[in-house]
């Protein structure tokens, strides 16, 4: 398929979604009608039954179309349905839904265009560079596949290679995605939005380019290297390039296999537990952490015991560092949940850069205010529970319960911080993850607590120097 090719038919594929929404929109504005709620005063769009079906049979219809187009399109689309699988929280449950068979598995490439990269990228095929190749990939993912193989010394070796032409295909993918997010912003105004787009853009040229992996995975290597239970492959330099990397292959059992974890005497809450404070310890202490923590970039090996068991890190193409000012924020924000402070999680949200300049101030305070006070309320914000509760009770916790007429300008008044995009993409899927291995675990409990000691530990050692 030639890159022109490609853009119109994602161009038709988004173009015929946003176009059953307008529709929809404007009976939305014929058939609607605005009633006041006797109770709190404040205006609600009514929509007849009719309306409200419709709508249902709308998202799902274009849920499907949105899936059979990424799975056509691949490649950056592949990725971006499997991060809207789970962080899509403001898209309806039926596109998440649907994504979430993209978190499954990739359909590889056929084995002789991985064969002629190679060539290309290492000067030999594939058998006079290895003792062994396998030319069945061990993992295909959007953007390149891993091969098992063998070194002349006896090592076992993963091999991970690019996919061909994938770089001028990600630079035609966000020409799309750019026109989505410039609609998007029409719809909902928040400041700085571009910054989502500009991320994207980093983060894939990030991926696409394994020298820079390579760096990152000794980084994180070293980070660790002092704790025994977090496991990094070592990187094999003489067959790696900017197209593959070639680095020791991890034994282990899939993060999310929970019944193999539990037939191999391994604790479920231990897992998720350590797999939380090794998210808090990048992010707090080392200020370097893994963007991209799916299922599929971790492995568990058995430990002395059940509750010690070893944690594999893969996949170091999305790695980021965070700002000191980003870090000051977040812990004034966890503090102020700690010490039930409101005023500190006001204070965190703007030191990390939330409150767009000019902005309506007091209106945020205030919606601000009231959330924190309902999270108050809630006895039990474990991610179990909160998958459990009934569509009504998660619509009343999230309703920032301001006038129709305001939204728009609540909206205004929160900006998109540069640098949050990796934070916010990386918590999500690590707690999402986290939560589905141990549904009962407090992640703020459990990950907070361990990272102030190392914090401390941090701050009096760069004094003394």
């Amino acid at each position: 398929m030639s890159l022109f090719v490609r853009l119109l038919r994602a161009q038709f594929v988004f173009g015929v979604i946003l176009t059953s929404y307008l529709w929809h929109l404007f009976l939305r504005k014929v058939f609607g009608r605005l009633r006041t709620d006797e109770e709190d005063g404040r205006e609600r769009l009514v929509m007849p039954e009719w309306l409200k079906r419709q709508r249902k049979r709308v998202d799902d219809k274009n849920a499907r179309r949105m899936l059979r187009g990424m799975l056509r399109l691949r490649g950056v689309y592949i990725k971006l349905g499997q991060v809207l699988s789970i962080m899509g929280g403001f898209l309806p449950r039926a596109y998440t839904r649907e994504l979430e068979s993209l978190q499954d598995a990739v359909p590889p490439r056929p084995f002789g265009e991985i064969r002629t990269a190679l060539k290309r990228e290492l000067g030999a095929e594939p058998q006079d560079i290895f003792a062994e190749f396998d030319p069945e990939p061990i993992a295909a993912a959007s953007l390149g596949q891993v091969h098992a193989a063998r070194l002349e010394d006896g090592r076992k070796v993963a091999v991970k290679v690019l996919y061909p032409r994938i770089r001028d295909v990600v630079r035609t993918d966000m020409k799309v995605v750019r026109l989505a997010m410039k609609v998007y912003r029409f719809f909902v105004p928040v400041q700085n939005i571009e910054q989502v787009h500009a991320a994207l853009v980093d983060l894939l040229q990030r991926e696409t380019d394994y020298l820079h992996e390579a760096e990152c995975m000794r980084r994180v290597g070293a980070n660790f290297a002092s704790q025994d239970d977090i496991v990094v492959p070592e990187v094999i330099d003489a067959h790696t390039t900017a197209d593959v990397l070639t680095m020791t292959f991890m034994d282990g059992i899939k993060i999310s296999r929970i019944e193999e974890l539990e037939a191999a005497g391994i604790s479920r809450h231990a897992v998720a537990a350590r797999l939380v404070q090794v998210f808090y310890e990048q992010i707090f202490v080392h200020r370097f952490f893994h963007a991209d923590p799916h299922p599929g970039n971790f492995l568990v090996q058995p430990g002395p015991d059940a509750d010690h068991p070893r944690l594999v890190i893969l996949d170091f193409g999305a790695i980021s560092d965070v700002s000191q000012q980003m870090v000051d924020g977040m812990i004034d924000v966890l503090r102020g949940f700690f010490e039930q402070n409101d005023e500190l999680v006001l204070r965190g949200i703007e030191t990390i850069g939330f409150v767009a300049p000019g902005g309506d101030r007091e209106l945020l305070d205030k919606t601000v205010k009231i959330y924190f006070q309902k999270l108050l309320q809630v006895e039990d914000r474990t991610v179990g529970a909160i998958s459990r509760a009934r569509t009504e009770e998660l619509e009343a916790l999230m309703d920032p319960e301001v006038e129709r007429r305001q939204l728009r300008d609540l909206m205004r008044s929160v900006r998109y911080p540069e640098g949050w995009f990796y934070v916010e993409r990386a918590s999500v899927l690590l707690f999402w993850l986290a939560g589905t291995i141990d549904p009962e675990l407090d992640t703020l409990q459990v990950g907070f607590p361990y990272v102030l000691p190392l914090l401390a530990q941090r701050t009096a050692a760069l004094a003394a120097s």
